[in-house]
């Protein structure tokens, strides 16, 4: 199981990621693309980058939105896991 992080490394992680915002105990982001398939897309390859690391967000869809919510439930609340859920994602999307 992962350790939870301090709100102080949160609150210093987040300033290395743009567009995400702590949401009680998770990180969440939404990422708005040009087409309902663009948005598919960009959720079927976080999907795999996130079965490579064993981590993996709640994804919802809405039409060309997605939004994207990372949260340790094992530990409870946020992990180093999470943080780098959320690059992986900032990744994938550019």
């Amino acid at each position: 199981m992962s350790d939870l992080l301090s709100d102080a490394i949160v609150d210093e992680q987040l300033k290395e990621l743009p567009g995400w915002e702590r949401v009680k105990d998770s990180l969440q982001k939404e990422f708005t693309f040009d087409s309902f398939p663009s948005a598919i897309t960009f959720a079927v390859r976080l999907a795999f980058e996130s079965e490579t690391v064993d981590h993996h967000p709640d994804i919802t869809i809405q039409y060309k939105r997605v939004k994207l919510t990372y949260s340790t439930h094992s530990a409870g609340g946020l992990t180093q896991k999470d943080i780098d859920g959320a690059r992986i994602a900032n990744q994938v999307v550019s």
